[in-house]
């Protein structure tokens, strides 16, 4: 509202707050430091795991900083953005979400002491801006090409993107490596270039068992069970014939009657129903199909004559578990039974129906050459399961990154140290206010080290002293070595990281840092407010 002769004008209705300048600002940065720190101590092998109960009750256990982030209920706009952050990096690289969170938070720390010195918004984005094309600079010059299929470095970067997973600490190895097995499966090779669908490795978690019952299959596993007691349990050399259709008589698109005035006519037409879906098992039989895999639903008449045929049978199975078949077998999705050919069939050495756990899965395994394959998740309890699954996402996603862009650098905090070092050295060549801000971008990504070593118990201040003069000294890979409680060479400690999850946590923390820098004004529509006048109380209120 403002005043203009005397007279009100009134532009916002009535309840709408509206926060101006530099209120709006430290309010903004607030927001984003606060979510900052909610997810800081959960950074690296010595990071700590949040218990996060929704409104029903349900547990979630994790240190995973996107689950963290997406499973809080957030409502204030600006930590809301540094959620989309955390989704943005996760989508992207599958991992350094906590990291990319963790920097946006400091950038605006740092930002907020510059206000402070009245350097306005506009002159630190443009600082930020530079520094942090400096910052993917020096990361491209220092990473290290690598062969997308020596599998001794991807174990080694796999294991040190789980090391943070306390809750799977015992299995890591195994399932670092069955990750890598599984992306150097199912990856292609294209004029020189290597392409990685991640959706081509199926995660399927059963409870019960350890861990280390978490097996990988080369080739696909259905939580379905075979329809008819009377089909074989197990099929060798299986042939198999993936349709698109249901096996049942489709009804009229139209409504229809059917007058019958003898018994003879109702037997007649039961009769022919028989023999239409008693024509299509026998058109599987013909082309040889012995394993019958369905989208849609079977029919029982039907169900009984593929008994009688030994064509074991699943239905209502996924579409994406269905395109996943196809690529595991060879084999080609049919719409129509009419057109199925032999060469239209999968193969496979084994299809067979086992008891996991408490439910029975169909496993098809032993196919030439998959280009999908299943990694079947065990653990003692649904949370340990629920969180191995995620620890393998990030494990698949680091091996693509490295297979799709083979470059690495060392972990434990050395390549960000390394570029605060040559940052701080640049910056000296800005003009004006921008050097300052530079310089807060230096202190900023130091961060990350600065965490992993309040996360490890160890005094953060000697720490950064001696790690900012080795690496002075020239010593690029100089990180926090958090197992030892020292400064240490992470690269000869095998602490490998993809170049590009870098990158990515420094490109997505920076511009959601300058997003949230660059609003100056907020106006908050009122809340919806209810008319209670003849109406009765809401779910949940009070009378």
């Amino acid at each position: 509202m403002t005043a203009t002769a005397g007279q009100p004008v009134i532009l916002l209705k009535e309840g709408t707050s509206r926060t101006v300048g530099r209120e709006a600002l430290r309010s903004n940065i607030l927001a984003a430091r606060i979510l900052a720190e909610t997810v800081r101590s959960s950074l690296g092998p010595r990071g700590m795991d949040k218990m996060l109960v929704d409104s029903f009750g349900d547990i979630v256990i994790t240190n995973d900083g996107a689950t963290i982030l997406k499973e809080m209920d957030v409502q204030h706009p600006a930590a809301k953005m540094m959620v989309e952050v955390a989704k943005a990096q996760d989508d992207e690289v599958g991992d350094g979400t906590t990291s990319s969170v963790i920097l946006a938070g400091e950038l605006l720390k740092q930002a907020e002491e510059l206000l402070l010195q009245d350097v306005h918004p506009t002159i630190i984005i443009e600082g930020y801006k530079k520094a942090m094309d400096k910052a993917l600079e020096v990361i491209d010059e220092i990473a290290v090409p690598i062969d997308p299929t020596d599998k001794e470095t991807l174990i080694k970067a796999g294991i040190t993107s789980l090391s943070s997973k306390a809750m799977i600490i015992g299995a890591i190895e195994k399932l670092t490596e069955m990750a890598v097995d599984a992306i150097l499966q199912v990856a292609e090779k294209k004029d020189d270039k290597w392409y990685v669908d991640i959706d081509n490795v199926k995660v399927e978690k059963k409870e019960g068992g350890s861990l280390n019952d978490t097996k990988l299959v080369y080739g696909i596993v259905l939580d379905k069970e075979v329809v008819h007691p009377g089909m074989p349990k197990r099929v060798e050399k299986a042939k198999i014939a993936l349709l698109n259709c249901p096996i049942e008589i489709e009804k009229t698109e139209i409504s229809a009657k059917i007058h019958i005035t003898s018994p003879e006519q109702m037997r007649s037409f039961l009769e022919q129903e028989t023999e239409m879906l008693k024509k299509m098992v026998n058109k599987l039989a013909e082309v040889g199909a012995n394993v019958l895999i369905c989208q849609k639903g079977i029919d029982d008449v039907a169900q009984h004559f593929l008994a009688k045929k030994k064509i074991m049978a699943i239905r209502r199975v996924k579409e994406s578990d269905m395109a996943k078949l196809a690529r595991a077998t060879g084999g080609r999705i049919v719409t129509s039974v009419d057109d199925l050919t032999p060469n239209d069939l999968g193969e496979a050495e084994l299809v067979e129906e086992r008891k996991v756990g408490e439910d029975k899965m169909v496993f098809i395994e032993g196919c030439k050459n998959p280009k999908a394959v299943t990694i079947l998740v065990r653990g003692g309890t649904k949370h340990l399961v629920d969180e191995a699954e995620r620890s393998l996402h990030d494990a698949l996603c680091v091996t693509r990154n490295l297979v799709r862009e083979p470059r690495i650098v060392a972990g434990g905090g050395a390549p960000e140290a390394e570029v605060a070092h040559r940052i701080r050295d640049w910056a000296r060549t800005l003009k004006g206010k921008e050097q300052l801000a530079a310089l807060r971008f230096a202190e900023a990504i130091e961060v990350i080290p600065l965490t992993l070593a309040e996360n490890a118990g160890l005094d953060p201040v000697d720490i950064m002293v001696e790690l900012r003069t080795r690496h002075e000294k020239g010593e690029k890979w100089t990180g926090i070595n958090v197992v030892q409680g020292k400064v240490d060479d992470m690269w000869k400690q095998g602490v490998l990281e993809p170049a590009s999850v870098k990158k990515q946590a420094i490109k997505s923390g920076t511009e959601a840092a300058i997003m949230i820098l660059r609003i100056d004004d907020i106006i908050a529509a009122a809340p919806p407010s209810r008319e209670k006048e003849g109406k009765g109380k809401g779910f949940g209120e009070e009378y």
